[in-house]
């Protein structure tokens, strides 16, 4: 069975001014906000043998009618959310393994 993937991407641009780019594995949208959860795409193989399982939650804000994101600063939001994310990427990964 041939899956065709195509890869959501964004670039953000960090304090002082240098691009990043990342993948979109997932998003969110509850009464908190809606959120992203990101992987760079640009990484050593080091970075990916020990960062296996990082990513990054950010909030979609709107600023000037432009979409904008921002760190999630409240830690106790950002673990409800990582929770979440998680259980959401441990069902669809158990879920693909089964497909098999």
């Amino acid at each position: 069975m041939d899956h065709e993937y195509e890869a959501d991407l964004l670039t953000l641009l960090d304090d002082d001014g240098q691009e990043h780019e990342f993948e979109i594995i997932d998003e969110l949208e509850n009464d908190d906000g809606h959120f992203f959860a990101l992987v760079p795409t640009q990484q050593e193989a080091e970075e990916l043998a020990s960062d296996a399982e990082t990513y990054y939650i950010f909030e979609v804000i709107e600023e000037d009618g432009e979409e904008q994101l921002q760190e999630v600063e409240d830690d106790a939001l950002l673990d409800k959310l990582a929770d979440i994310f998680e259980t959401r990427f441990n069902e669809a990964y158990f879920e693909d393994e089964e497909e098999e």
